[in-house]
């Protein structure tokens, strides 16, 4: 219904900054919750170094305040997590390797299901004041993640893993300090983002920085010892951006409510074009939120000195490792899927990994199936990805059709990158509106108003333009099996 709209305009699952208006005091403890771990990460970098300090103590201390944070911000709701977490303990303990994914995977989706489902029938299809989804969300992404790098691991033979596969996989078990410091540290537990596990142990251990500096052949380029990179610009850098953010959500969010779309003004009055416009405007409005608490996330994992990626080709320390955007190329992409590679990366990643590189048939469709499940059992939100399905397919279509022929010289080529830069902006518009409407009459209105533009657009391309069929081939990744042989040939 329409007041269910206008109640909940606005929020979405793990973004904790989306309703700040109506539901004042979760998120005064969210913000609470996240500029303590700030503090307490610094301290936790300085005192609790690697040198000073054993691993067990490390992962105890992270856990500890995990676990206070999640109880502070969402009380008894705090169990579902615990829950969760126990249970897929002892399916990582108890289950045979070449089954632990599939296990893990579908009693962490199915709990999650569950609660998403108790959230809309038992507190009447609103979020929740504490709203404890958006920890589940990360904690799922987490134990599906360990749960198919130890299958990795243990399960599979070296030869049929990709490169990355290889680089990631978990050859022991991890025990349950390690687990629960894995999944509840306080540095994500709240707001994200996922990463893997052996990264994160080596940044328990004090080798993070070191295995990442090796890793680009730091001692090749000329440099005869490993440095200690400080991640303190970076950290200022990004609580920059996240006061930036905060100002824009406080200010341009208000002025240009998602409701808007919906008023009297906008569906019968307005003409198409001006209707195009304002919808792009009122859908930049809604970003800051995820600014603000993605980056702050990103700075709080930075401040504890987790996050370090390498050297870039300047030789600067890049601290972008668990980055969940990056926001430079989302307001200029240029295509469809360089806006969703910036957007939510390592949910993205996550995708990746546990779906997209893994299923054999109609990969696309069912990485968006299990995004939208992933994301809740609003309707809004398979709005949005089942018209995700249709963009992405029309828009690598259009782009395998016509691309080449802007490459020849400078001119077409910024004419292309124009015209698809506002294409892709008015497209990712029109797609993500019903993820943040929710409810199926404000959806239907909307897209009614736009005469369903784009998803006619769309269907048109798929039909009547021919589809490149090696894309698909592409996207599995090369195994060390297959590198070999090409080696050999």
């Amino acid at each position: 219904p329409r007041t269910l709209f206008y109640r909940f305009s606005g929020s979405a699952c793990c973004h904790p900054m989306s309703d700040l208006q109506e539901l004042p005091w979760s998120q005064v403890n969210f913000v609470a919750c996240q500029l303590f771990a700030l503090f307490a990460a610094f301290w936790f970098r300085i005192y609790l170094s690697p040198g000073k300090t054993s691993p067990d103590v490390r992962h105890a201390f992270v856990t500890i305040f995990g676990i206070y944070f999640v109880i502070f911000c969402f009380g008894w709701y705090s169990v579902h997590l615990f829950v969760l977490v126990l249970m897929c303990y002892g399916i990582m303990v108890t289950a045979n390797v070449s089954s632990i994914h599939r296990y893990s995977f579908f009693v962490a989706m199915a709990y999650l299901t569950l609660c998403h489902v108790s959230r809309i029938y038992i507190f009447h299809y609103g979020i929740l004041t504490t709203d404890f989804s958006g920890p589940l969300m990360i904690v799922t992404q987490k134990i599906t993640t360990l749960a198919f790098q130890v299958h990795d691991g243990l399960g599979r033979r070296a030869e049929d893993l990709s490169a990355e596969q290889h680089r990631l996989a978990v050859k022991v078990k991890p025990s349950f300090l390690e687990y629960l410091s894995y999944l509840l540290n306080f540095m994500s537990v709240i707001a994200g983002p996922c990463n893997n596990f052996k990264d994160y142990i080596a940044f328990i251990e004090g080798r993070h920085i070191h295995t990442k500096l090796l890793e680009v052949n730091w001692k090749q380029r000329g440099f005869h010892s490993l440095p200690e990179p400080s991640p303190t610009r970076a950290v200022i850098r990004k609580l920059c951006m996240t006061l930036v953010s905060l100002l824009l959500f406080l200010t341009l969010t208000k002025s240009f409510p998602i409701t808007c779309l919906t008023d009297d003004w906008f569906v019968h009055k307005a003409n198409f074009l001006t209707r195009l416009c304002y919808l792009y405007i009122v859908m930049q409005a809604s970003k800051p939120k995820y600014y603000f608490a993605w980056t702050l996330a990103d700075a709080v994992n930075n401040a504890a000195g987790f996050g370090f990626s390498g050297v870039d080709k300047d030789g600067t320390f890049c601290w972008d490792l668990l980055s969940n955007l990056n926001i430079w190329k989302i307001e200029t992409a240029t295509s469809f899927k360089m806006y969703l590679e910036n957007w939510n990366i390592q949910t993205a990643t996550w995708l990746k990994r546990v779906c997209y590189e893994r299923v054999p048939w109609y990969p696309t469709v069912l990485t968006f199936i299990l995004s939208a499940l992933w994301h809740g059992v609003y309707p809004g939100y398979y709005f949005t990805f089942l018209t995700g399905i249709l963009v992405t397919v029309a828009a690598r279509t259009v782009r395998n059709n016509f691309r080449h022929y802007f490459r020849s010289s400078k001119a077409l080529q910024v004419a292309y990158d124009v015209v698809t830069w506002a294409v892709t902006q008015l497209a990712v518009s029109y797609t993500v509106a019903p993820f943040v409407m929710l409810a199926v009459e404000p959806t239907i209105s909307l897209y009614k108003s736009m005469y369903f533009y784009l998803h006619i657009i769309s269907l048109l391309i798929i039909l009547f333009l021919p589809i490149k069929p090696h894309a698909h081939i592409q996207r599995q990744p090369q195994t060390l099996n297959s590198i070999n042989k090409k080696k050999k040939d």
